[in-house]
């Protein structure tokens, strides 16, 4: 399984992207830097992207990727949680801010969403995949995404503290996770469903606890403006865990 980060952090930039990741050809998860980071013809190898949550950052390249399948004569079909779907036809396509690429053209709409239930395995494009929840502010799942090779992700998507449910769902051979700030905003992690070096330290080792492993650990959503003490504080982090834990960034590619 080939994994790409086409975007790995929370702000956008001449040399940062919002975040998405593109397995194989196929198969996205989040669309903050989809289309910014995928050339029109890589875009319509796409045949599925799977949504964490509603959150702005990362749904914003559904309505441009809707167009470009619109024009091409194509469909994409988009996995989420049920909120993620009445953001994206009440805010997105409402004949108002954007067509309603859920329903045009009529014979075959730009966009096919189909709800996934957390904790139920689905096998979609050959990979299976088990949509598990996280702690956010909304309403949130991550992804474990297994390969036909067996080579296991997870990723979580936008969390806080507290995985300990979800460390005993999933047993990734790499962990994507977000890290938004460093750890003189560990309060504002706690408060806002976001991770710090400091508050990713205390889940890994409640992973290594529940699991009696660590995974290799990648992390993403990363603000570009504290990623410097964010890099210092994680190379801390892997050195103490003695396990692999080190930074995504736009282009980055992992095999499984």
């Amino acid at each position: 399984m080939n994994i790409k980060l086409l975007g790995a952090h929370n702000c956008e930039s001449e040399r940062t992207r919002l975040p998405s990741l593109l397995i194989g050809d196929t198969l996205a998860l989040d669309a903050g830097g989809l289309t910014s980071g995928l050339s029109l013809p890589a875009q319509q190898k796409l045949k599925a992207i799977l949504l964490t949550h509603q959150h702005y950052d990362h749904i914003r390249d559904i309505p441009a990727l809707a167009m470009n399948f619109y024009l091409a004569g194509n469909t994409i079909n988009i996995y989420s949680i049920s909120p993620v779907y009445e953001a994206l036809s009440s805010n997105f396509f409402n004949g108002k801010l954007y067509p309603d690429f859920l329903e045009r053209p009529p014979e075959n709409p730009a966009v096919k969403f189909t709800e996934i239930k957390p904790l139920q395995a689905e096998q979609i494009e050959g990979y299976r995949i088990l949509a598990v929840p996280v702690n956010h502010s909304v309403t949130a799942v991550g992804y474990q995404v297994t390969s036909p090779e067996d080579g296991v992700l997870f990723y979580t998507g936008d969390t806080g503290p507290g995985l300990a449910e979800c460390w005993e769902k999933v047993s990734p051979q790499l962990l994507i996770i977000e890290v938004t700030a460093s750890n003189r905003f560990s309060q504002f992690g706690r408060e806002s469903g976001h991770l710090t070096p400091d508050l990713l330290r205390q889940e890994l080792i409640s992973f290594r606890e529940i699991k009696g492993y660590l995974p290799r650990v990648v992390t993403v959503h990363m603000n570009p403006g504290l990623e410097e003490e964010i890099t210092t504080e994680i190379a801390v982090l892997a050195l103490e865990l003695n396990n692999s834990i080190s930074l995504g960034y736009e282009g980055m590619e992992l095999n499984l």
